[in-house]
């Protein structure tokens, strides 16, 4: 069984390393998150996920890291579905700074360039 809270490492270009991770956050008064942790020198942002109408995470189905909108999931431990998002953010002007982001506003265009090849 592998370790789902160790660090990723993704490497662009072979100089832009990334470090990411995947975790889950429990609450007793608000649904349940996915948080994808992408970090790069000093910077940090996390696409969050939290659960509600239409919008899947896991709380024991599905598995861990894995989200959806409707019938559209991605795996968040995927090293593609990563790729995807740190391109996105990146399009969008996100990685400059350290925040915390709503992960459900970059997830339909990681789910196209995902299902478009990407």
């Amino acid at each position: 069984m592998r370790d789902v809270r160790r660090l990723g490492r993704l490497v662009l270009d072979g100089t832009v390393t990334f470090l990411w991770s995947v975790r889950h956050r429990h609450s007793v008064t608000e649904p349940c998150q996915e948080v994808l942790t992408l970090s790069r020198d000093g910077t940090r942002i996390r696409p969050l996920f939290r659960g509600g109408a239409g919008r899947a995470v896991p709380d024991g189905f599905p598995p861990s890291g894995r989200v959806a909108l409707g019938d559209a999931g991605l795996n968040l431990h995927e090293p593609g579905v990563v790729r995807a998002f740190v391109d996105e953010a990146a399009r969008r002007g996100l990685l400059e700074r350290s925040a915390d982001l709503d992960g459900w506003e970059l997830y339909r265009a990681v789910a196209a360039a995902r299902a478009a090849g990407g």
